[in-house]
């Protein structure tokens, strides 16, 4: 059986189905078609009237056209002729029925319109289902030719296409060897330059830790002296203070080289003010701008400039920049910083009067590692990551930074464009580094304290009994020593076995656990220290040299309270112990050198 008869409009190719369009302006008549054509392999579209006849010849692709003569509006020899003088229609056979023209005049007259046959209504079904089935199967192989002759062009074409290509690759094949060879060479060269660069940074990197290691030993030499007088036992603590203060700069700065190129650097914003940020950078890098013999000019607007930022890495971001100004001048020059307003922005220039950039190499300041091959005569050191990390930092706020220079000898000044905030800037602090830092937890970054040797802001009323577990005998009585001078009462091992075990006795009220340590890691400690008896109630810090995110994590899923990276800031750990004992009260009592007893923490 066929498919229903389709309305206008919904005619759809199909690979099996032919389209045989049905015409007549009486509904009964075309019912009537629809019956005598009911067949397997046909599709019937039925149409009223001349118009919906069109409609349906644009839709769609017929094998022929069975057609009322008299119709109302446009009659179908008129239709006939319409379907003719198209292109796309003219060769649609066309078959008239009609009851009422039996006249030889209107029979020619459908012929001359270029009809096919013309029936004479009722139709005879028979003739009519013999002439229909002739011009489907005709469409049929029509359409299958039509097929074939298109796979046929499509191979031939294909065939052309891939000679053509044999023919390219063949007269290009010369080229490409030439290209692919050139290309090798050039990543030689890539390489052997990495290479070159990796040696360079290398050499620098040990070079760097070598030069504060140098003045610490010697420093340590003068300490093992006897009858030291108290300026010199205080000019060799300064000395070690600062060295090791500036390596643990190279060793951050490394770190956050590192995250920078893993995407890992993580902004915690907050209302701040652009004076703020900046008193920030300029207190860190006041010692090496007195040192340098160098004057310092700032330039502010009146306002305060609210900004919605992460005040310890936008200040680092200006820190870098001062720094590299004072670093790349001769002594007794004069950096000029200021701030103007335009727009929505702050613009923040940074000016010296040192060696400057050559243009060939202006483009180059951001880059990792890079380093201006003019500056490395008169350089103070560094790795050529400051610049790289100032970029980062200043873009991860919004912002954009420009370096310009007139050339060598003429200075650089470094524009950076930061948006403004729109919520009012807080309160001015009474002073630089005046607000107390909040207590450290688990990620959060230690605050700048005094270094050894330097008397910390408060001490704790009573002390606390303190476990210290650290395999690096060094650092273990490092810490113990100045916990002990703190007024705690301290006991030391060496590994996470002796740590579980000496809870049990000496019963810590603060534990302090390297994770790196032989026989039990400081994770697997702090989880049977936890399940112990009144686990729950001691508090644990980790103390190690490993700070990322799975780092902390692990921490916290351990069950440590807090997690300090390796130097700890000896202020940062007596803070600590300051609001330990804040918080138990008196409730703590020494018992003696190392041991301690009383109320289980």
């Amino acid at each position: 059986m066929s498919e229903a008869a389709l309305p206008v409009g919904t005619v759809a190719s199909g690979s099996d189905l032919v389209n045989i369009l049905l015409v007549d302006d009486e509904p009964r008549n075309l019912v009537v078609l629809e019956t005598l054509l009911d067949e397997p392999g046909y599709r019937l579209v039925r149409a009223n009237s001349g118009d919906e006849a069109l409609l349906a010849l644009t839709s769609g692709d017929f094998a022929v056209l069975v057609l009322d003569v008299r119709m109302p509006g446009m009659t179908g020899f008129e239709l006939a002729r319409m379907i003719k003088d198209r292109k796309r229609t003219a060769l649609i056979p066309i078959i008239f029925l009609t009851a009422y023209y039996n006249e030889d005049q209107h029979v020619i007259a459908g012929y001359g319109t270029g009809a096919v046959d013309y029936l004479h209504k009722p139709v005879n079904p028979t003739v009519l289902r013999a002439k229909v089935a002739v011009f489907a199967e005709m469409h049929r192989k029509s359409r299958a030719l039509e097929a074939a002759n298109r796979l046929l062009h499509a191979e031939v074409a294909e065939r052309r296409r891939a000679e053509e290509r044999l023919e390219d690759l063949a007269q290009t094949l010369d080229r490409r060897v030439i290209e692919r060879t050139a290309a090798l060479q050039a990543s030689e060269a890539r390489l052997r330059d990495v290479n070159q660069r990796k040696d360079e940074f290398l050499a620098t990197l040990a070079h760097e830790l070598r030069n504060p290691l140098a003045p610490v030993r010697n420093a340590v030499v003068v300490l093992r002296r006897t009858g030291l007088a108290a300026d010199t036992l205080a000019w060799a603590v300064d000395l070690i203070d600062r060295q090791v203060r500036s390596m643990v700069r190279l060793v951050d700065d490394l770190m956050d080289a590192s995250r920078v190129s893993q995407g890992k650097i993580e902004l915690r914003p907050e209302a701040t003010t652009l004076e703020a940020v900046l008193h920030e950078a300029m207190e860190a890098t006041r010692p090496l701008i007195e040192e340098c013999g160098h004057r310092l000019r700032l330039a502010l607007p009146r306002e305060p400039l609210p900004l919605h930022a992460d005040r310890l890495r936008l200040s680092q971001a200006f820190t870098n920049l001062l720094n590299n100004a004072a670093k790349y001048m001769d002594r007794g020059g004069r950096i000029d910083l200021s701030a103007v307003v335009e727009g929505d922005e702050v613009v923040v220039r940074c000016k010296d009067g040192g060696i400057g950039i050559d243009a060939a190499h202006l483009g180059e300041v951001f880059g990792m590692f890079s380093q201006v091959e003019s500056a490395l005569s008169r350089s103070r050191g560094g790795l050529g990551i400051g610049l790289s990390l100032t970029r980062h930092l200043v873009q991860l706020h919004g912002g954009s930074i420009v370096a310009r220079s007139a050339g060598l000898g003429e200075g650089t000044e470094f524009e950076v464009r930061l948006p403004l905030s729109r919520s009012a800037p807080p309160p001015p602090a009474p002073g630089i580094g005046a607000a107390p830092p909040p207590a450290p937890g688990i990620g959060a970054a230690p605050p700048p304290a005094p270094g050894i040797g330097a008397a910390p802001a408060a001490r704790p009323a009573a002390g606390l009994r303190i476990l210290v577990a650290d395999d690096t005998a060094d650092a273990a009585e490092s810490t113990a020593m100045l916990l002990l001078a703190a007024g705690n009462a301290v006991r030391r091992v060496g590994d996470g076995q002796a740590a579980v075990a000496a809870v049990g006795d000496f019963d810590p009220q603060l534990v302090l656990l390297d994770l790196g340590m032989p026989l039990l890691n400081g994770y697997e400690s702090c989880r049977r220290i936890r399940a112990q008896d009144g686990g729950a109630q001691r508090t644990l810090v980790a103390v190690s040299g490993w700070g990322q995110p799975e780092d902390l994590r692990k921490s916290r899923e351990a069950g440590f309270d807090r997690h300090f990276v390796k130097p700890v800031e000896p202020a940062v750990l007596l803070d600590l112990v300051a609001t330990l004992v804040a918080g138990r009260g008196a409730e703590g009592t020494q018992r003696g050198s190392g041991e301690a007893a009383g109320a289980p923490g």
